[in-house]
């Protein structure tokens, strides 16, 4: 999931037409646009960064954000108990926050 929104991401910043899309201003349109990949691909290549130092934790955020999944089940699919999944995951969040520069926040 988390490939095929990367991919989605880095093909829609080099779109060139809005699909039938409703008429609005094109500057606004591509700021708001090209902010939102920029943000996936920085959180893709954090992700890919995070990896490297905490494979486990990388994948309790890909589970949780291009998963959907819930802390429940992302205990259950990691084989850890949900405390350290609700740990790993407040852990990962303040890595991906410092890394992509972002305050952080007390989501759970």
């Amino acid at each position: 999931m988390r490939r095929i929104l990367i991919d989605s991401a880095r093909a829609h910043r080099s779109a060139k037409r809005g699909d039938g899309a409703t008429p609005i201003q094109l500057d606004d349109a591509l700021a708001s646009y090209q902010a939102r990949s920029r943000d996936l691909v920085a959180l893709d290549d954090a992700l890919h960064q995070l990896a490297i130092v905490d494979p486990q934790k990388a994948q309790l955020i890909e589970l949780r954000f291009f998963g959907g999944l819930s802390m429940e089940e992302v205990a259950a699919v990691l084989g850890i108990n949900e405390h350290s999944a609700r740990w790993n995951w407040r852990m990962a969040r303040a890595w991906l926050s410092r890394e992509l520069g972002a305050p952080q926040s007390n989501e759970h």
